[in-house]
């Protein structure tokens, strides 16, 4: 007689697939392609009237694949629901009970952070019931999410057009970037201007660079306009310069822990310029396992949605083996590094994102893995074998230097500084990297100097400067707010970035979020009538009460309705009150095919121009924003533009007949190099799109 196999379920085949090779025999294994229930498409879904009671349908498109799980789970000695190790994985091994289960059949729950042969052993050793503390938390999440988007969005169809959606948390993270464009178009410049002086002990000696910082006495000195710079640089030229004091410190500078959700995909844009959808998509391959030649399928890394710094000791004692062996015992701290958690509301349980095997270098696992995968794996890899390697320690040199002006009493004081790194320690290997605003500056080598040395004036550098607005969020520095709030969780930054965008409330200009008209116009509206909603402390708090359902047990139908009462009220409100906002804006063009008044509209991908006499004619055209900068190669203008990624970008007018097109926003000031086109280049920089030359943008 044939034995039963016992079956296993996961979501995806590539996790079939590297688990099956583990398993062996005894094993059958079925992947569930993600969800097998859910709240139907076609209506609301939550009976509000008998305590939000979700009505969960099976997908049409799941059907088939529901019923060949159900035939496999009745033909099986038992049912293993290996979904992954959070809350929404929870949610699907209870759903998967719910449409296969058979009659005194057992199941049993395993969890495992890492698709290796002991963490697999360890889990099917000791198996559980399915958690309903983070079903219940899943539920919740689901079901306010779904009152808020089915409610809200059809008001935003009757008031400001067909086809909008709003979001619990998405119309949250479009306040965000709002807020922040209109502190940048209320930002007022304010002038300011530093003096450095070139420095020398004699006239043939090495020079060096010190900053005015003030008076010798200690006093702050702001410059606050030219002739303020003139009349202090007129004085240093007729100052003697003298070394008051040299000061030089060891400092340390310690390794970043190794990666969670957030940090990853922080670190994948700075570095990879990976959107936070990639990263998570090519993490998720290389934890559900990719075929390494002879090893067939392996799990390359730890689960990608944690925001734990926890590492296994096993872990920790292989990375420092590891550094060891290839980079010496001096490059191994002396006892083995652990990271405390700051993420609020982190699940310690979990562990941070790591490679399965640290002996598995990036460079051997190579010739297996796409472009994408390489570089994801690397920078995990890198990440995790850093933050247990020693630190690395700079000789960091200060000096202060007097200038003293005859018949005056009050001296000036300047500074200079250099930072020298005498071990390297973990940076041999990996550094991280910064958004522009902590971005330190180099400092340079000084020459020896001693207290007492007298100087020799070489040049004076007064420059002007103007205080700038703060910068647009980029993926990195949009994930780390979310963060520091408490938005959202780990697996849900990724979709709630594509999801504004996808909806043509947000696009990306030269790497940063700037809202769009529409996007403008929702967010003021939700800020009126729903100020909850789009509060980020309210937002925050209700991230608080859903992780007391999973960890407190907390009653996750009073937690539904403490939210949707006033939520309610609000809605009933805005019905009544608000007022239809109108898109468009009339032009003084006349549409060529009917004669009537073109109008601009607002679509998917942004403005464009249309006849007045839709639907009668459908004539349109695009609407063209040009930017002041003649095409370089046929002479036309150069406009912006929106990709269908919802994507800033800037073409020439004349396209299809000139299919010239730039990422970067074009200047009209030509390259003080070569004349060539000049663009915007990170946030203060620009850079010739003709030659290698880059400098700073000078406003005004």
């Amino acid at each position: 007689m044939k034995t039963k196999k016992k079956l296993v379920i996961v979501e995806s085949p590539a996790k079939a697939r590297t688990l099956s090779k583990l398993l062996g025999e005894d094993y059958s294994l079925k992947a569930s392609m993600g969800h097998v229930r859910d709240l139907p498409r076609s209506q609301l879904g939550v009976d509000i009237e008998q305590g939000f009671t979700p009505k969960y349908v099976v997908p049409r498109a799941k059907s088939k694949i529901v019923k060949e799980l159900k035939q496999a789970a009745k033909t099986a000695s038992a049912v293993y629901l290996a979904t992954d190790p959070d809350r929404e994985g929870e949610a699907i091994s209870w759903h998967l009970v719910e449409v296969t289960k058979t009659n005194r059949k057992p199941y049993r729950r395993v969890v495992f952070h890492e698709i290796t042969k002991t963490a697999i052993e360890r889990a099917f050793k000791h198996p559980h019931t399915i958690d309903m503390q983070l079903v219940n938390a899943q539920q919740a999440r689901r079901i306010l999410d779904r009152l808020v988007g089915y409610k809200l969005s059809p008001l935003l169809w009757r008031k400001v057009r067909r086809g909008l959606s709003a979001g619990r948390v998405q119309s949250v993270v479009l306040r965000i970037i709002v807020d922040r464009e209109r502190e940048i178009e209320n930002f007022v410049p304010v002038e300011y201007w530093t003096i450095d002086a070139e420095l020398a002990k004699t006239a043939d000696a090495p020079t060096f660079r010190a900053t005015l910082v003030g008076l010798a006495d200690g006093t702050k000195l702001d410059i606050h306009n030219e002739q303020e710079a003139t009349e202090i640089a007129g004085d240093l030229k007729q100052a003697s310069y003298k070394v008051l004091k040299v000061g030089t410190k060891k400092v340390t500078r310690q390794p970043a822990p190794p990666f969670i959700t957030s940090t990853l995909q922080q670190e994948a844009w700075r570095k990879l310029h990976f959107p936070a959808k990639l990263t998570m998509q090519v993490a998720q391959e290389l934890y559900e396992g990719l075929p390494i030649g002879d090893e067939g399928n392996v799990g390359l890394i730890t689960y990608m949605r944690t925001d734990s710094t926890r590492v296994a000791r096993a872990a920790i004692s292989e990375a420092r083996e590891f550094i060891t062996t290839k980079y010496g015992s001096q490059y191994l701290p002396p006892h083995a590094r652990s990271f405390a958690t700051t993420v609020k509301g982190a699940q310690e349980a979990h562990e941070a994102i790591r490679p399965t095997k640290i002996w598995r270098e990036p460079p051997l696992l190579k010739p297996y893995l796409s472009d994408a995968q390489f570089k994801l794996y690397q920078l995990i890899w890198k990440r995790m074998v850093a933050s247990q390697m020693a630190a690395a320690v700079f000789d960091n040199t200060t000096v202060d230097i007097q200038a003293r002006r005859r018949y005056s009493k009050d001296d000036y004081l300047l500074r200079a500084s250099s930072s020298v790194n005498v071990f390297p320690g973990f940076i041999t290997l990996y550094s991280e990297s910064k958004d522009e605003a902590e971005e330190d500056k180099k400092a340079p080598t000084l020459p020896q100097l001693e207290k007492g040395d007298k100087l020799k004036l070489i040049e004076l550098f007064p420059e002007q400067h103007f205080t700038q607005p703060p910068p647009r969020f980029t993926e990195a520095t949009l994930v780390k707010m979310l963060e520091q709030w408490g938005i959202g969780r780990p697996s849900t930054y990724a979709p709630i970035i594509s999801t504004v965008q996808e909806r043509g409330y947000v696009t990306k200009d030269s790497g940063r979020f700037q809202p769009t008209e529409l996007g403008m116009v929702v967010n003021d509206l939700l800020n009126k009538y729903f100020s909850d909603i789009v509060d980020i402390e309210f937002t925050a708090h209700m991230e608080d009460e859903l992780d007391k359902i999973a960890r407190e047990n907390k009653d996750w139908v009073m937690v539904v309705q403490d939210f949707y009462v006033p939520f309610e009220n609000s809605l009933n409100n805005a019905s009544e009150l608000m007022e239809k906002v109108k898109l468009e804006e009339e032009t003084e063009e006349i549409c060529p095919e009917c004669g009537k008044p073109m109008v601009i509209k607002y679509g998917r991908y942004g403005k464009f121009i249309a006849c007045s006499g839709y639907p009668e004619c459908k004539y349109t055209k695009p609407f063209l924003i040009k930017v002041g900068v003649k095409c370089p190669q046929c002479g036309g203008e150069i406009v912006q533009k929106i990709s269908k990624k919802k994507r800033t970008f800037y073409g020439c007018s004349n396209y299809p007949n000139c299919t010239f097109a730039l990422n970067l926003k074009p200047l009209p000031k030509p390259c003080p190099k070569c004349g060539g086109l000049l663009t915007v280049y990170r946030r203060n920089w620009t850079k010739c799109t003709k030659c290698q030359y880059k400098g700073r943008l000078k406003h005004g």
